[in-house]
């Protein structure tokens, strides 16, 4: 079913478009980059529909759904923005039970299996293991903080970084989770200081293969940078 017709659909069809120019077929894996409330996941979400729009076989990951137990995620303690940073995400679970096996499936025709997702952060434990599978040509899109550190650059096949300033990042946070809107308050100093090391460490702008202005997340805006 062809999507309606708005700036964000149309923006995410070029971006289709031009991954496929480059990626016709096989396992493809797309990251969706961008600090906290930089709207993520429901642009991850929308560019995995316009994938299907044109009959792709299209799956969704967040590596929010691959954390690392509570104890491992504050071990260097509570305001740690190095934690933050370092110790959220389990990353070797995510390759071993996602990325690995579904880029298997290229070479299986599809019959390997993966896991979508391998954590519940409420009750700060494993899920029970839920394997799919999908054709040998299809999709994988994962939105996430941070997909551009040392421990996950490189696997993917081409990523987006969405854009927003930490003001209305915060806010969004705010509406979503109850906390303070001011980037500066003491509260996310954790937070912001580990979103603030990974822009100096990775560079992710400089890394993505596309970059979108999404201040407005109605009128995103594809955004073209010299980096020289």
């Amino acid at each position: 079913m062809r999507l309606a017709s708005t700036p964000v659909v149309e923006l995410q069809r070029q971006l289709r478009d031009e991954v496929r120019q480059h990626y016709p077929a096989g396992r493809i894996v797309l990251g969706v980059d961008g600090i906290d409330g930089a709207g993520k996941t429901t642009f991850a979400d929308g560019f995995a529909e316009v994938f299907a729009e044109a009959d792709v076989a299209v799956f969704r990951a967040s590596l929010d759904d691959f954390l690392r137990p509570r104890a491992e995620r504050y071990a260097r303690g509570r305001d740690s923005a190095v934690g933050f940073y370092r110790d959220t995400y389990d990353i070797p679970t995510f390759r071993r039970v996602l990325l690995d096996p579904f880029r298997d499936g290229a070479r299986t025709s599809g019959a390997t299996g993966f896991q979508l997702a391998a954590f519940d952060h409420r009750r700060d434990a494993p899920l029970e293991a839920r394997w799919t599978t999908g054709p040998a040509d299809a999709v994988l899109i994962v939105d996430g903080m941070f997909l551009q550190s040392p421990e996950t650059q490189g696997i993917w096949n081409w990523t987006v970084w969405l854009e927003a300033p930490f003001a209305v990042a915060y806010a969004r946070v705010s509406e979503r989770d109850g906390t303070d809107p001011d980037p500066d308050a003491p509260a996310n100093a954790r937070y912001r200081g580990g979103q603030e090391l990974y822009l100096r460490e990775a560079r992710p702008s400089a890394a993505a293969s596309a970059i979108v202005d999404n201040t407005d997340p109605a009128r995103p805006l594809r955004a073209h940078r010299d980096f020289c």
